[in-house]
This record gives C-alpha cells, sequence and structure tokens, in this order.
C-alpha cells in the first residue's frame, strides 16, 4: 500500500535519483515473469536504501528476504572496496534469477546469497552488520529482531520494511491475521527497546529506520 497520493509519488520518484538502468531491467523482468512483483523495493525506495547505504558506509550489510535482488542491489551501491552483503531468501525457484543480476552487477564479487531459514543462517555468519535490511516473511520480525540486535555494531541502522502493512496496524485484527499481530509486537519491541532508538518513515508501506545506540 502506498499512502501518498499517486501524483505526490510521481513527483517524488520525478525529482529523486534516476534508477540505474540495470535495475530498471530487474525491475521490468520482475513485472514480467515473477509472481507479486508489488514486493519488489522499486525506483523510489531503491533510491532510498542506496542513499541510506552510502550515508552510514556500512562496511558489511545483511538483508533478509532477497525476492529477486532488486534492494540487494540497492544497499550494495553503498559498499566499500572490500565490503560484503549477505543476502538470505528461502524461495529456491528465485535463486538464479537473482544470481542472474547480482553476476551481471558491479557488485557480483561483494553479494553472497544464502538459500534457507534465516532464522538458522544467520547465527552461523560470522560477521557482524553495519546496516540490516528486514523485508522478509513478518511473522518471524520479532524473532529476526531477537537474534540480529546483538549482531549489530553500535552505530548500525536496522531497516524494517512493510511495518504500516497497508494500514492494518491501526485497525481492528482478525483473529486469523499472523502477520499484523508480529508487526504490532514487532513495532512495540523496537519502540521501546532502550538499546535503540526508532522512528518509522511513511515511505510506500512504512519503513522502520532504527540506530544501536
Amino acid at each position: 500500500m502506498d499512502f501518498l497520493p499517486r501524483d505526490i509519488e510521481e513527483y517524488i520518484t520525478q525529482h529523486s535519483q534516476k534508477e540505474p538502468e540495470f535495475l530498471a531491467k530487474l525491475n521490468r523482468e520482475t513485472h514480467q515473469k515473477i509472481l507479486q512483483p508489488r514486493m519488489l523495493s522499486g525506483h523510489y525506495q531503491g533510491r532510498v536504501l542506496s542513499l541510506l547505504s552510502k550515508i552510514i558506509r556500512a562496511q558489511c550489510i545483511l538483508e533478509i528476504g532477497t525476492y529477486t535482488g532488486y534492494s540487494a542491489l540497492s544497499l550494495a551501491e553503498g559498499l566499500p572496496e572490500n565490503g560484503i552483503l549477505h543476502t538470505i531468501d528461502i524461495n529456491e525457484e528465485l535463486f538464479d534469477f537473482q544470481k542472474k543480476y547480482f553476476d551481471a552487477s558491479p557488485y557480483r564479487e561483494k553479494i553472497k546469497q544464502y538459500l534457507g531459514n534465516a532464522v538458522e543462517i544467520i547465527p552461523e555468519i560470522e560477521d557482524n552488520f553495519d546496516l540490516i535490511f528486514i523485508d522478509a516473511d513478518k511473522p518471524n520480525y520479532p524473532a529476526y529482531f531477537e537474534i540480529i540486535i546483538e549482531k549489530l555494531n553500535p552505530g548500525g541502522v536496522i531497516l524494517s520494511d512493510n511495518v504500516l502493512w497497508s494500514g492494518k496496524v491501526v485497525k481492528d485484527i482478525k483473529p486469523d491475521d499472523e502477520s499484523t499481530m508480529a508487526l504490532l509486537k514487532y513495532n512495540k519491541m523496537l519502540a521501546t527497546d532502550e538499546r535503540i532508538e526508532t522512528v518509522i518513515l511513511p515511505i510506500r508501506d512504512g519503513l522502520t529506520l532504527s540506530r544501536r545506540k
């Protein structure tokens, strides 16, 4: 869900940095061939991720939820020469699609793909992180936070996507709506945990910016 009027969104996009051509190609192919293309970060959010990565000067990035690789490639733009981005996804059908674009990009040596359950994979990664982007299954958001917080370097940042969940976080919740209930719990965790400082940005479906003190 987008919370701004379409004409305002178009104006914002037109007056933000241009989408790199290889990402525009990935954007088009995702919409042509992959189910649920609205899951793609897209031009505007991709430029937000790219700029934040550059501002933070992240040496090591973790992404939970790769989808077709658009957000990973956007975040990789801010990596230094010896930087690395670890990206995890559970959907094996998308692995080769992601790899095709990673290998064709300027960041192919900086991106490490993982296939499987992030809850199991993250503890096995030896690195600590300067930047973490969470955009995966919503019911596991609280579990992801518990795992990653001690692997986040001081001054490091967590970006959490879809935290407004099409506005469902301020509506009556259906008893079987596991995703919304998990996001309500997660949003409260971020707002009250004294190890971090947090602000929610109304970008697309809600993007939380949390910095470890």
